[in-house]
């Protein structure tokens, strides 16, 4: 009886970097992975958007990478992103990268909105340590026009989801005057946030321009070229709401 040998898992990889403190705890591995559903108006990354815009790359080829850095990253405590785009558009690469990292004893971490959160089975989430979960919006019509194609629903069932299985998360809430700083908003992302045992801690992320050169180098106008970054008066408020449903924020 001949035997045939499987074939490698390929994704499509747009980068990676190394990063301290913004993706998951310690000094880490960060692999983006290219392809996203929604388009965000304040989306940092739009040379992310499309798959076609990384290389493909199998998962012993980014492991290979990884293990360049192995033995820094977890004298750091840190350990392995996988970040996006989204990383459930290629679920299966994903799946393979985590669960091989965790055989390797690196800590694990899902960097997602979690609108595809319905893609990720049980082994993805087994080997995912953390999750970094993007809520965009508390409120369905201010969750789509933020995110022009996309749903809050399937976020808070992932969120639920998660919790579970047990897995830890850490909310991230992206703070935009105009657009995601209506106090009720605030107040439903952190009620949606306060019902999720797992939930470790929030992070408020101050709005930023920073990405107008990439949106001009792909000839794309920048959605909120006009929208003002946050005042510290308005972090602090947004922070304190959060901190009013019992929660820890950062």
């Amino acid at each position: 009886m001949t035997t045939t040998a499987s074939l490698p898992v390929t994704g499509s990889v747009h980068s990676f970097d190394i990063s301290t403190g913004v993706d998951g705890p310690g000094t880490r591995f960060v692999a983006f992975l290219a392809g996203c559903p929604l388009r965000c108006l304040y989306c940092h990354s739009p040379d992310t958007w499309q798959r076609r815009s990384g290389q493909p790359t199998t998962a012993d080829d980014l492991l290979t990478e990884i293990r360049r850095y192995e033995r820094f990253i977890k004298v750091a405590h840190g350990g392995v992103t996988i970040s996006g785009g989204e990383p459930l558009q290629q679920p299966a690469f994903t799946r393979e990268l985590l669960r091989r990292c965790k055989d390797q004893r690196l800590h694990t971490a899902l960097d997602t909105s979690g609108f595809l959160g319905d893609r990720a089975d049980d082994a993805l989430l087994a080997a995912t340590d953390l999750v970094l979960l993007d809520i965009k919006s508390g409120d369905p019509a201010t969750y789509r026009r933020v995110t022009r194609t996309g749903r809050l629903a399937p976020t808070v069932r992932f969120a639920h989801r998660l919790a579970d299985s047990g897995t830890p998360i850490w909310v991230r809430f992206v703070l935009v005057p105009g657009l995601t700083d209506d106090p009720a908003d605030v107040d439903a992302v952190a009620t949606i946030a306060a019902s999720v045992p797992t939930v470790e801690r929030v992070e408020v992320l101050p709005f930023h321009r920073l990405a107008v050169p990439k949106y001009a180098a792909l000839g794309l106008p920048f959605p909120l070229g006009g929208t003002p970054t946050p005042t510290p008066q308005l972090l602090e408020r947004v922070r304190n709401q959060f901190r009013d449903h019992g929660l820890v924020v950062h």
